[in-house]
């Protein structure tokens, strides 16, 4: 059985029926056409399907939809503001390190939440905050790249 909740999804509340086993990446994928969180391994063990949830990056395949009414959801097409797209995003542009772009939301997410708690971090620190997250394409350098290049702002 269906329930009526309201999710808050990139500053923005939206009602959407959701059955209780749903979840958060279903909800974003399927019902809002927020395609940009991706599912990869399905069992929270990838970071493809990281979205930030009250700044914090997290799994949206092991959460369920209806447990994050009333909180704030960012997914990758929420750091885009006025047009113009986030740092991070054009850090991870130009220093290369999106490849097949599978891993970029998720790893992007993951990036800007460390960020936001450790503004300038050692290449150390970096590799350590996007441990969870798999890349197949980049070997990560570059990716740890971008994450320096924006910290160093």
């Amino acid at each position: 059985m269906k329930k009526e909740i309201i999710l808050k999804v990139n500053g923005e509340e939206r009602e959407v029926a959701v059955e209780p086993r749903q979840t958060l990446l279903e909800i974003l994928r399927n019902d809002m056409g927020l395609t940009g969180t991706k599912e990869g391994c399905g069992n929270g063990n990838c970071g493809t399907c990281t979205v930030l949830l009250d700044g914090k990056a997290v799994s949206s395949c092991l959460i369920l939809a209806i447990e994050v009414e009333g909180q704030e959801i960012t997914t990758i097409e929420g750091l885009a503001k006025a047009g113009e797209i986030h740092l991070l995003q054009k850090a991870f542009i130009e220093e290369g390190a999106i490849q097949c772009g599978f891993c970029s939301p998720g790893m992007i997410l993951t990036a800007k939440a460390f960020l936001d708690v450790n503004p300038h971090p050692t290449e150390a620190e970096a590799r350590q905050a996007i441990s969870g997250n798999l890349c197949r394409c980049t070997g990560y350098d570059k990716i740890v790249r971008a994450i320096l290049k924006v910290g160093a702002n």
